[in-house]
């Protein structure tokens, strides 16, 4: 019996890559990993692009990506990509790859309750032969733990017999028009060494960086929620430097600066750190370690260290008002960034979030601005509506928060002429030099 299996499981994947050619993907979730994952796929293959959400899909099929990754002539160049928000669309696909969301709760642990709906939907359209892979981020072992059984209940089918599964963790760096997807080196893996070759072939058609076959999903997986906690953990050394640096009345910049003329000393920097990847895979890791009996004390140490540099900006801000003796109550402080990174408009989880409340509680009057986001998100995240213009000789405060190219652009007089004689600018970006910022990182 388990002969006749295991010669049923081979022709099965033999048949798949025969049929490579003909493969037809649907991409789930279509956010800054699956949209442009899509849309190169679709340079090769019939590819469905689908996502829960109608407005995105209209928008979408307009040219419209309010991302802000790609223009309208980018979008509608795809001949071979169609955009869905309807299930029985996707039925015809014989290739599933899942791009959905990972945060964590307010407790910090890993929400995976749109990862395990979307492989319930998959589950409840795949027939045999089909192919599903994850790109989202998750814990070792999450995709054969807890989507494989989701997969099974629903489909009715055996995992690794009617149905194989790949993990390929998404590698898309929002803002960077240089790194774009097909030129970021690849980590692929598979359910059977044989899915393994299978889905490494399938990205090398359009990673043209090439990809690293790991020897197991589990792997994948690992090497993936590490790549963030380690910068986590780099980000968070630096900051305590910062902290420590100032404290001493030592500019960190200019200690950055002369480290950094030794080779192997690397070049982070300080400030916020928010998104939807450095300041979440790790808990991913610490909570999987916490399942096995294992409490993770570096990785949760260098978290709460990012975790509460809202707080120390907000902190700093407002004693350096005090010293030079400007009400921080009823004060006037500008916000500028509020996407967790540059140039890009993603405000998930963005760090001046905490900010903005620290400085809410000492009833200062707070302006957000950033011409990267949506207004109405602004609204939803913030409870501020964001300013359109920007008028002179307003401000108490500025607060430099994300290191936008149009900020690079506006210059420090323009930013300077936003203030009031009397003021504090608080440049954690070191967008301005040191004698022209009030405080910096």
């Amino acid at each position: 019996m388990g002969y006749l299996i295991l010669l049923n499981g081979i022709e099965i994947i033999i048949k798949m890559i025969n049929k490579n050619l003909d493969l037809q993907l649907a991409i789930i979730g279509l956010g800054y990993v699956g949209l442009p994952l899509a849309l190169e796929f679709a340079k090769k293959k019939p590819t469905i692009g689908f996502d829960i959400n109608e407005k995105r899909i209209n928008e979408l099929n307009l040219g419209i990506d309010n991302n802000l990754e790609f223009d309208k002539e980018e979008i509608k160049a795809s001949k071979q990509l169609t955009f869905t928000s309807k299930v029985e669309k996707i039925k015809s696909a014989n290739c599933y790859i899942i791009t959905v969301p990972t945060p964590v709760d307010e407790f910090k642990k890993p929400d995976l309750k749109i990862l395990l709906e979307a492989s319930k939907m998959v589950g409840q359209i795949i027939k045999k032969e089909d192919l599903i892979i994850y790109e989202s981020t998750v814990y070792p072992g999450c995709v054969e733990e807890e989507c494989v059984p989701i997969l099974e209940e629903f489909s009715q089918l055996k995992f690794n017999k009617d149905f194989f599964c790949g993990y390929s963790p998404e590698r898309i760096n929002p803002g960077d028009k240089e790194r774009t997807i097909s030129n970021i080196k690849k980590i692929t893996s598979g359910s059977t060494p044989k899915i393994a070759e299978f889905v490494d072939n399938l990205y090398n058609e359009i990673i043209t960086a090439g990809t690293h076959k790991a020897s197991s999903i589990k792997v994948a997986e690992a090497a993936k929620v590490i790549e963030n906690t380690q910068r986590d953990l780099n980000i968070a050394l630096i900051n305590e430097l910062s902290i420590i640096f100032n404290k001493l009345n030592i500019d960190t910049k200019e200690v950055l600066d002369a480290a950094e003329s030794k080779w192997n000393f690397l070049p982070f920097k300080p400030g916020l750190v928010g998104g939807h990847c450095i300041g979440v895979d790790p808990y991913y890791l610490t909570y999987k370690a916490k399942s096995i009996g294992y409490e993770a004390k570096v990785i949760l140490a260098g978290r709460e260290i990012n975790d509460n540099m809202g707080n120390h900006v907000a902190l700093e801000m407002t004693r350096e008002m005090s010293k030079k003796d400007i009400q921080v109550k009823g004060s006037k402080i500008l916000i500028m960034g509020l996407t967790f990174k540059e140039n890009c408009a993603d405000i998930r989880n963005s760090g001046v979030n905490t900010v903005i409340k620290k400085l809410k509680e000492c009833n200062c009057n707070i302006d957000l601005y950033d011409p990267w986001v949506d207004s109405s998100e602004v609204k939803k995240t913030f409870g501020i509506n964001p300013k359109q213009t920007l008028e002179q000789k307003t401000y108490d405060g500025v607060i430099l928060a994300v290191k936008h190219q149009k900020f690079k652009d506006m210059g420090q007089i323009e930013i300077l002429n936003l203030c009031k004689t009397k003021h504090v600018i608080y440049d954690l970006k070191y967008l301005f030099s040191k004698d022209q910022a009030t405080l910096r990182l």
